[in-house]
Order: C-alpha cells, then structure tokens, then sequence
C-alpha cells in the first residue's frame, strides 16, 4: 500500500484517539515546572506531544515502539514510513515509496544558481539551509492553502512537500559538498550532470553515497550512509532541530520553511556540531601520543581534559543514562568493517577507558562538595564522525550536513502527523523575573501561614 493511501486510512483514526484522550485525560496534569527549569531552558518539563520516537533515559532512541538497536537494518525510506504509520512497510510500498522520492529527485537550475553565488567561504550548513529555503516556491502547501482548503486535508499537501524535500536532499547535499571542497567540478560551471544520476535500483542512502565523491569499491560506505542515515533520523520532539521545526510549523508554515529553521538550530555547537568536537578531540589524543594511544595514555589526556575545565566530547547526554545505542551501532560497524583503522582503535579505546575516569572524577567532585556528573556514558557523537572519517570524508564542516539529511526524515514526520492531528499554534506563556521573585515568595509566605494557622 502506498504510504499516502496508509495514511488515509490511518489518519481518522488517529483523531479519534486524539479526542477521546482529550475527553478523558485533558483536565489531568502530566508535570509540574520548577523556576530551575523555566530559567534552564524548559529542560525535562513534559509539555508536548511526540508520537514518531521516545528516548528512555534507560534504553535511548525507540522508534515507534521499535528499539533502535532492532531495526538497524531498515533502509531509511523505510524508517521515514515507520515513523509516519507506526507500522514497517511491505516490500511493495517500500518499492512505491522510492519511486515516490525518485520521481521528486530533479533540484531545478536556481538552487544551483543561487548556491554558486554564495561566498566561498559559507559554511556548509548554511547552505544547505540556504538551499532548502529558496527551495520554497516548490511548496504544494503554500500554493493549495493559498487557493483554499479544508484543515483535515492540510497533511496531503504537507506529504507532497515532504517527499519533494527527501527526494532533492541527496542531490543538494552532494552538490554542496563538491561546490564547498571543490570535489569533481568548478564552480563557476556547475550543471546537474556534475552528479551521478538517480538510480532507481538504488535506495535513498544508495543514491546519496552514490553521488559523493568517495570511492566506495567495497560498498563500505554506502552501507555506512544507510546506517547513518537511519540512525540519526529521530530523537523525539523537544531536541532543539524538532522543537524549532514543529514551532515554525505550527504557525502552518509550509515544509521548507519549518526544516530549514530547525536545520539553524542542528547547526549550533551544542546539537549537530557536537561530532565535529568528538573527532578533533580524537585527532588531538592520537597527536599527542604519535599514534593510536595506549589506555594509560587515554586516562591521562582524560582527566587533563576534565581538570582543566573541560568536558570530554561525546560523553553525558541531557536525557541518556546508558550508552547511547546509535553509538553501539555505530562501534559494531567498525568493528566488522575497519577495526585495524588507528582513528577507529582510539574511539572504541577511548569507550573502555573514558567511563571509568569520568565516573571516578565525578566521585571526586562529591567529595569536594560539588554536583556529580550525571552521565558517564558516549552518545552518538563520540563515534559518528570516525567512521565518516575513515572513508576519506575528513572536512569537519560538512558532518553536520550528513546529520541533517537524516534528522529530516524525523522533522518531516511530525510536521505531518502534526498538520493531520490540527496540532495548534505553539504558544508557551513566558513571565518575568520579577514576576517569579514576587509571585513565589508571595506563594511560600502564604504556605507558611496557613501551616503556622494549622499548628
């Protein structure tokens, strides 16, 4: 069945649901909001709603009820239909799913022209953010919308957007990296015949590895894209790149606008520009000690890492308290396809090594009359970029691209289960700081009053 006529039949039913919860469980309350919390970025307070994956600070990502680490080997096409219908597709509708992207593959001549004009110095992320924006006079949303019609049918045109943006993503993102590292063209004659054309006997990751310049004999590194490319596709919605994505577009802003805003924010340092951190701290370990360090040489540059101020990249998540299972998927590849590669040996020693010092500094922090740190185990990005790295993609600035081209699958999805649910306009009360000075001491004298009465 075709994801479009999967959603038909699912959707009325979802809205059902939708109303019945509301009916019975609106008026209840699912958490509480410290001033800690309101001033620490609204970090853990439960306020939204995400049907496309959860991360349990005990298991990590699980995708529609799927652990992650079971459907490692679902093609990504796959798993953008498993978050959207919660069911994995039939042979047959992955195959109508990929023709689906391939028919929308074509980037038409003024994406190329505007990111040929771009200086060249423009960071990757900005171009690929640049891209998708321009790209908006695509949107079948905006254009419908605009002619008029019904709010229950907002999510057809919002999967039409969707599949156009997932089928034109691997070709800009192959472009950008050639125009960016002038990889196999000039840049003042850039065409679409630069790229490999589409395969249709290729999947989605297939065709995106197929059109990067990487020599790939084994196929190595098109299994690494697929891999990569389903791994990163989610993470629930309170991650910067979703939340900002599902706020724009709840303002029933169209696809591209809403994408390319979230992609702003996996561009910062302390979200998508994480793996770039991991790796330098990588290359910086293996420097020092001319090569692929011993695990006392690891300790060392660890704990001269965390006295100093520091924090070892890639180790702690905001929400995980147990290695992060993209991180395992990721160590078990290399594992299998490269394990003799010195940058790989250093990231999986730097795993048997980094845990142990964090968790024994953070016993020291204790004593000392200090917070202890929370999480001692790697998430995702402690490995992610030694792989790519291994395959001869060593430009740091273009990692975060890969991570987009993934994370948009997720962004995607739940702007149009959100677009068929009626999902409306996100809109927090904010309140001042002297609004919370008066306010809550106002509160706690009050308590203390009515318990002074009670006595």
């Amino acid at each position: 069945m075709r994801l479009q006529d999967k959603l038909t039949e699912m959707i009325p039913v979802w809205r059902e649901e939708k109303k019945e919860v509301l009916s019975s469980l609106g008026s209840k309350k699912i958490a509480e909001a410290t001033v800690a919390q309101a001033f620490g970025g609204m970090r853990g307070i439960k306020g939204m709603i995400c049907d496309t994956s959860v991360v349990e600070p005990d298991k990590g990502l699980i995708i529609r009820e799927y652990p992650l680490l079971e459907i490692t080997d679902m093609l990504p096409e796959e798993i953008f239909y498993l978050l959207l219908t919660g069911e994995k597709p039939t042979p047959d509708a992955t195959k109508s799913l990929q023709n689906d992207l391939a028919d929308r593959s074509e980037v038409k001549d003024y994406v190329w022209d505007a990111l040929r004009a771009l200086p060249e110095d423009t960071h990757p992320m900005n171009m690929l953010s640049t891209a998708i924006l321009i790209m908006e006079r695509e949107s079948q949303f905006r254009k419908q919308y605009t002619s008029g019609m019904k709010k229950e049918d907002y999510w057809q045109p919002m999967l039409e957007d969707a599949l156009i943006l997932m089928g034109a993503l691997p070709c800009i993102a192959a472009m950008i990296y050639k125009i960016k590292y002038k990889k196999g063209l000039k840049r003042d004659t850039m065409r679409l015949d630069d790229l490999t054309p589409w395969d249709r006997n290729l999947d989605w990751g297939a065709n995106f590895a197929n059109k990067l310049p990487i020599d790939d004999p084994t196929g190595g590194f098109a299994k690494l894209v697929q891999l990569y490319l389903t791994l990163h596709c989610d993470h629930e919605g309170g991650n910067v790149s979703a939340n900002v994505c599902h706020t724009v577009g709840s303002a029933l802003s169209d696809a591209f606008y809403a994408v390319s805003a979230g992609l702003n924010g996996l561009a910062g340092p302390l979200h998508g520009l994480a793996n770039q951190e991991c790796l330098k701290w990588t290359l910086e370990l293996m420097d020092k000690y001319n090569g692929t360090p011993s695990l006392q040489e690891i300790e060392d540059m660890a704990y001269n890492t965390l006295r100093s101020g520091k924090v070892v990249p890639g180790y702690g998540h905001a929400v995980l308290r147990v290695t992060d299972p993209r991180f395992t998927a990721l160590n078990a590849f290399g594992n299998k396809h490269f394990p003799e590669d010195p940058v790989f040996q250093t990231v999986d020693r730097v795993f048997n090594v980094v845990p142990k010092v964090l968790e024994a500094f953070s016993a020291e922090r204790v004593k000392a009359g200090k917070n202890p740190i929370a999480n001692f185990w790697p998430n995702v990005d402690a490995g992610s970029g030694a792989v790519l790295y291994h395959y001869g993609m060593t430009e740091f600035e273009y990692y975060t691209v890969f991570f987009s081209v993934s994370r948009t699958m997720g962004m995607l999805a739940q702007l149009i289960l959100n677009r068929a649910l009626g999902t409306p306009l996100t809109r927090p009360k904010s309140v001042s700081t002297k609004w919370v000075k008066e306010t809550i001491s106002k509160k706690q004298i009050e308590k203390r009053l009515i318990w002074e009465e009670k006595k």
